[in-house]
Formats: structure tokens, sequence, C-alpha cells
């Protein structure tokens, strides 16, 4: 889980937005399906999970319902947009050196910072995997985890990096 955390934070410092937006995007479904007895994911998982462990860094203008709205257009359709976001769309800007835009209402958009959404989604998932230390269900889930085997994963392919 840290593996892909990490690879979130340098697909932004490397310029892949899109890449780690859509990555973040998806966490709340995975960190919501790993504390869950059946192991899936589901929409309320998704909002429950982001309105305990990111909501709060967005001051109300962003809840789980609207991410999940949001992470619905954008995984599904490639939109940004969606009739239960609560606004006409959501742009997010790419990370600035010489300004931030961030948490403003735009007309009937909202605004959010790229760096600042991906890096409150890493910081909210280490901040989970750190609570589900010693939890049954996450333990039983996280051995199915997708994960990368530096060295490949026996008995099927072995010497060489593999994901799986």
């Amino acid at each position: 889980m840290n593996e892909l955390l990490d690879q979130i934070e340098r697909s932004i410092e490397n310029g892949t937005y899109l890449l780690g937006l859509y990555v973040a995007l998806a966490i709340p479904d995975v960190c919501g399906a790993l504390e869950s007895t059946n192991g899936r994911a589901t929409g309320n998982r998704y909002k429950a999970w982001f309105n305990k462990w990111i909501a709060p860094e967005y001051d109300g203008i962003l809840t789980g319902e609207q991410c999940y709205a949001y992470r619905c257009g954008i995984l599904h359709q490639g939109r940004s947009t969606h009739d239960q976001l609560g606004y006409s769309r959501i742009i997010f800007i790419e990370p600035n050196p010489n300004m931030r835009f961030h948490k403003n209402i735009m007309n009937d958009a909202l605004n959010i910072d790229l760096g600042s959404f991906c890096s409150d989604v890493v910081s909210g998932a280490k901040n989970w995997l750190n609570a589900m230390n010693g939890n049954p269900n996450f333990n039983k889930n996280y051995d199915l985890f997708m994960k990368r085997h530096e060295n490949g994963l026996n008995p099927y392919i072995q010497g060489i990096p593999v994901i799986g």
C-alpha cells in the first residue's frame, strides 16, 4: 500500500498529474474494501471513508458524496462533471510554484489544487493504515492486495519484478 501511495506523490512531482489524480480518486475505494468484512468496495464505503479521513480538510466544500460522484464521472466516463456533484464541475489546478488556488468556488465550479488534494489523500491513507494495525478484516484482505514483488512471485515468475 505504501508503494502505491508513494507513486501518487511521485506522479505529482514528475508532472503526470492525470495518473496521480486517477489513483488518488481510487484510494478511498481500496481502503474501504480492505477494512470491510467481504473485501469489496461500495459507494457507501467510499463515502464513509472519505468523510472520515479526508473531508475534514475541505471545510464542507468537498464531501464523500461529492468526491464519489466526481470519481464515478472521471473513472467511468472520463468526465469532470456529474449530476450529483453539487457543482457544475471540479477544476483541479496543476501545481504552480508562483501561485496556489485551493478550495475556492468560482461561479458554480469547485477549484482544488491538485497537489494538495493528492497529498491530502495520501496523508489520510497513511493515517488510516496506522489505525488498521491489528484489524482482522484488514489483515485478511491485505493478503490479497495487489503488490509489487521485487524478485518475482513464486511459483509463477522469479528473478524479475512483477505486480500481482
